[in-house]
């Protein structure tokens, strides 16, 4: 970017910073704001903006932001919690994710014969995390019952990271029918190794840097505005050193986020202030990065195939896995339909179709990449405008506790991935 689009671009977010608590209970979310400012101001609008998918700046930022996403979103999860609870998160994510992932993959290859079965997989695989900060409105609305908010907070915090060990290695093999100088061996010991040395780095990682942050707390040497820069260096810290003995950064720095995270818990304040600000700015410029360079040209090259695919996707792909989840909960069927609506498809399954472009070599990435986008535009869009309305709607449906008893069970409330 030249000179005249940084000025544009730090005009955008301190523009959107000065309405964002007028604009908070409006359908107009943060993540809608920034694609809409990017599709404007681009290649497609105003051509003001300009962001070369293939320069090093785009990479830097979409790996910044995913090793941050990883790590903060582990982090803010109490596991204890939610191994007592044993509720509806745990369902959504043994469950309800698996069978996301299954019946994505099984309708692309239905819908789009050319792709292998393999990859086929891979796209299901990306677009099945969710992106609660796409439908914010929900997660923060304090009248819809703490139960079903929590079920998708949670969900969306933890299925990127449990599910980016799959698409790194389902893209691996995938991979094997572009890249015929690799046997299946030689795939199968490098997926092993991406997935085994990255936990074993994140685990070091956290609890040294546990350590070490409680003597420098005790002894009363750490000032507040460095402990906030902890959280980034200990991120980019396991990240850097997985990938130097050979593992994968991305599930490194996940596990060392869910690792200090327990470890913290209950005084890491300092870590949601990094994430509610440093981690927040990194996330609106991916959106707009996302306006400017993905969003037209996925509508553009655009097919009834497509566009299908990408509405079943936000539907009846999602939508049938979470009904099947929640069977035996108690929960009335409003509240199931209204949780397997708000699964949006939206940062993790930016950055992760970013990632399979770059790291791997399928036949047909182009489709798997534009069929990523476009699914995630429209879900930018229907889940923007439909959060505000529906939570309000589904909150008054829910509000009585007598017919409402499963949704009003009392558990824990974790922390957002933004402020609300």
């Amino acid at each position: 970017m030249n000179t005249a689009a940084f000025i544009l671009v730090a005009c955008f977010v301190f523009g959107f910073g000065l309405v964002s608590r007028r604009l908070a209970v409006s359908p107009l979310t943060p993540p809608l704001v920034f694609v809409g400012l990017g599709v404007a101001f681009g290649p497609w609008g105003l051509d003001w903006l300009r962001f070369d998918v293939e320069h090093g700046a785009m990479h830097v930022l979409a790996e910044l932001t995913l090793i941050l996403v990883l790590f903060g979103d582990a982090a803010r999860i109490d596991l204890s919690a939610l191994r007592r609870e044993l509720g509806l998160p745990v369902r959504l994510l043994a469950i309800g994710m698996p069978l996301t992932i299954l019946f994505g993959g099984l309708a692309a290859k239905w819908m789009f014969p050319e792709l292998g079965w393999l990859e086929a997989a891979v796209l299901g695989a990306v677009l099945a995390p969710t992106d609660a900060a796409l439908g914010q409105a929900v997660v923060s609305h304090h009248a819809v019952p703490t139960r079903v908010r929590q079920a998708l907070n949670v969900e969306s915090g933890l299925n990127d990271g449990i599910v980016l060990p799959v698409v790194l290695v389902l893209a691996a093999l995938a991979s094997m029918s572009a890249e015929v100088t690799r046997s299946a061996s030689d795939w199968a010991r490098f997926a092993a190794v991406q997935v085994t040395l990255g936990p074993l780095v994140g685990v070091a990682v956290a609890w040294l840097g546990n350590r070490l942050l409680k003597w420098s707390t005790a002894k009363g040497w750490i000032e507040p505005p460095f402990e906030r820069l902890t959280g980034l260096a200990l991120a980019l810290l396991a990240f850097t050193c997985a990938e130097h003995v050979g593992g994968n950064g991305f599930i490194a720095a996940f596990v060392s986020g869910m690792m200090l995270g327990q470890l913290t818990r209950g005084r890491c304040q300092w870590l949601y202030d990094f994430l509610e600000a440093e981690g927040q700015l990194l996330m609106l410029l991916v959106f707009l990065a996302f306006g400017v360079s993905f969003a037209a040209p996925a509508l553009e090259t655009g097919s009834s195939r497509t566009v299908a695919y990408a509405v079943l996707s936000l539907t009846v792909i999602r939508m049938v896995p979470v009904a099947i989840a929640m069977v035996g909960t108690g929960l009335r069927f409003p509240t199931v339909l209204f949780i397997g609506w708000f699964g949006p498809r939206g940062l993790a399954s930016i950055l992760f179709g970013i990632l399979v472009l770059d790291e791997a070599d399928l036949p047909h990435e182009a489709l798997i990449f534009d069929l990523v986008m476009l699914t995630v535009l429209f879900s930018v869009v229907a889940h923007g405008v439909s959060a505000a309305p529906l939570a309000r709607r589904y909150a008054a449906m829910a509000a009585d506790p007598e017919h409402c008893a499963e949704e009003h069970r009392e558990v824990m409330e974790h922390p957002l991935r933004t402020p609300s």
